[in-house]
């Protein structure tokens, strides 16, 4: 089980920075991007050289984090159990909910701890190839015997439950709030709503024909009640109750970043 956390102290130097990077950098289906190559004692860099050289491992020990971590480094509390790059994308995270705090935000926030309780556990996964989509939630620690709506979100999760913003959809509704079934559906956003069982753990999971937008998927959030489909009110599914920042189709774009800077390196 892998912990990532947040670095807030940056490298005082470049060499400094090729340390990680040669160590953290890698590349799609297990090979290794190697950097941090130290030059021979006897050669001497221009400066201008020598600069850019440490910018580019730099950024080659970014890249190499993006890959283990698809989205923004998780903060402290947070449990990634499967985090994975390969041709068609796939992607799998998990992490305990806890309330909001202004001072460090944990990626899964519930903010009714009586109907999604602190510690309660989610996972989600992504996989995904040029033309399909299936997300998949799982839940532990939740009420036993009840029904709950989720969803994927535009936003990622906030202080106020209203932070993670309308539901994904994959033709845009051009009137907000969207409740008109054409567009408030589950073929053209993802519904992953579960029923818990008598330990309060469920599963579900969502099929969809097409990929999401990079960038405009980032949470599942969980609702009160079951969604609702009639006009009018479909799409609606009551309070939001928790909600978890996922990193929907970003690690492609990730892999594509490292393979590109390596391009440049080498």
């Amino acid at each position: 089980m892998q912990r990532l956390r947040e670095s807030s102290a940056a490298p005082e130097s470049s060499e400094s920075a090729a340390g990680p990077a040669a160590g953290r950098g890698r590349s799609v289906n297990g090979g290794r991007a190697r950097s941090g190559v130290t030059p021979p004692a006897t050669r001497t860099w221009p400066r201008p050289a020598a600069r850019a050289a440490g910018a580019s491992v730099a950024a080659l020990a970014t890249a190499g984090t993006l890959l283990l971590a698809p989205a923004a480094v998780a903060a402290d509390g947070d449990k990634v159990t499967k985090n994975t790059v390969n041709q068609d994308y796939s992607v799998t995270i998990a992490a305990q909910f806890t309330r909001p705090n202004g001072a460090m935000l944990s990626r899964a926030l519930t903010y009714d701890p009586k109907l999604v309780p602190v510690n309660s556990r989610v996972t989600v996964s992504e996989r995904a190839d040029s033309a399909r989509t299936r997300v998949g939630l799982q839940v532990a620690g939740l009420v036993a015997n009840r029904t709950y709506g989720a969803h994927v979100h535009t936003g990622t999760c906030g202080v106020r439950p209203e932070s993670s913003g309308p539901h994904y959809q994959h033709r845009k509704d051009p009137r907000t709030p969207s409740v008109d079934p054409a567009y408030a559906n589950p073929k053209n956003e993802v519904w992953l709503d579960f029923t818990t069982d008598g330990k309060g753990e469920a599963s579900s999971a969502s099929r969809n024909a097409w990929r999401f937008r990079s960038g405009e998927a980032r949470s599942v959030v969980i609702h009160e009640r079951r969604t609702a489909t009639k006009a009018g009110v479909a799409g609606t599914a009551g309070r939001v109750v928790a909600c978890y920042s996922v990193p929907f189709n970003q690690s492609k774009e990730a892999a594509k970043a490292v393979s590109g800077l390596l391009g440049k390196l080498f």
